[in-house]
């Protein structure tokens, strides 16, 4: 009995291409996969949501003698619902699933975008992916070092016959904000060397931008720092400052390096053009014939002209 032939592996495009169903066949493979991910990931993380959760009340100042004993300078955190218990708990435990399983779903998301880059482009992408996680992390962790103090100086304006009672939805909704606003300035300096590798702008034009970048950058912290006092506002604009500097420093490198390996480079395309300035030899030169002399104009009449002449004018 014969057996069936086996048919053959389709081979990849070297350049990524492929039909729009194979696309979107592609595009759904990545997405289960990065959905199983994130599901092991929060099951992992549902053993230690106690922990977590104590993790994210740890920046309030919790009250030890009683709310009015202490002046209102400390906070008791409550549930005001009878879901609240159970629905926070599901979104402190997928939170963590998604940060923690964030390298397999940012692998998918790679691998699905790599196939149309070329060589030079999957390149850069590899660095500034590899410095976009130090650089979030970074942001978070700064996020986390402020809560407490910026809590603690809001809770010091509570008046002394007043008392603090915190929900634990809004305890979370504003440690999330917290770290996602730091965790994603953060990026800033990143997305300006990469304009900058792309050709888009120069690190001469980004230094002559800082006096409104600096305002910018103090304006944007007292409006996106959720806790609204000066201190979140600084330690979130000091840093980005400090990082929008060293990003001009390595722009003003790379368009040097740049300049070094293309000379031509800052050149127009007139500008840039070889151009054959060698004289030649007299004798090389051709010699242009005269024009041919037309005839003088007859004195005669109107008609004889007309007939002595091809043009008249």
């Amino acid at each position: 009995m014969l057996k069936p032939a086996r048919s053959k592996p389709k081979e990849k495009d070297p350049e990524g291409r492929m039909p729009l169903a194979d696309h979107l066949r592609e595009l759904r493979n990545r997405l289960a996969k990065a959905m199983l991910a994130v599901t092991i990931a929060s099951v992992a993380a549902a053993f230690y949501s106690q922990e977590l959760m104590h993790l994210l009340a740890s920046p309030v100042t919790a009250c030890e003698k009683g709310v009015l004993e202490t002046g209102g300078k400390c906070a008791t955190i409550v549930y005001t619902d009878l879901l609240s218990p159970f629905t926070t708990t599901v979104k402190v435990v997928m939170m963590a699933g998604i940060i923690a399983s964030c390298p397999v779903w940012f692998y998918q998301l790679w691998a699905f975008v790599a196939p149309g880059l070329h060589r030079n482009e999957k390149k850069y992408t590899y660095y500034f992916a590899a410095a976009a996680v130090p650089l979030f992390a970074a942001g978070a962790y700064l996020a986390f070092v402020v809560m407490p103090v910026s809590m603690k100086v809001l809770l010091s304006i509570t008046p002394d016959t007043a008392a603090n009672f915190l929900e634990v939805d809004k305890i979370l909704d504003f440690a999330v904000r917290m770290v996602l606003i730091f965790g994603f300035s953060f990026e800033l300096p990143l997305l300006l060397i990469m304009l900058n590798a792309a050709g888009v702008v120069t690190g001469r034009r980004m230094a002559g931008w800082w006096r409104g970048v600096v305002m910018g950058i103090f304006v944007f912290g007292a409006v996106a720092t959720p806790s609204t006092d000066p201190l979140g506002m600084v330690a979130l604009a000091g840093p980005i400052i400090v990082l929008y500097f060293m990003a001009v420093g390595f722009s003003i490198l790379n368009d040097k390096r740049r300049a070094r390996n293309n000379p031509d480079a800052e050149l127009d395309d007139d500008e840039a053009s070889d151009l054959d300035l060698t004289p030649g030899d007299i004798g090389e030169i051709e010699s242009v014939p005269a024009s041919r002399v037309l005839p003088e104009q007859a004195h005669g009449s109107r008609s004889e002209r007309l007939n002595g002449y091809d043009d008249v004018t």
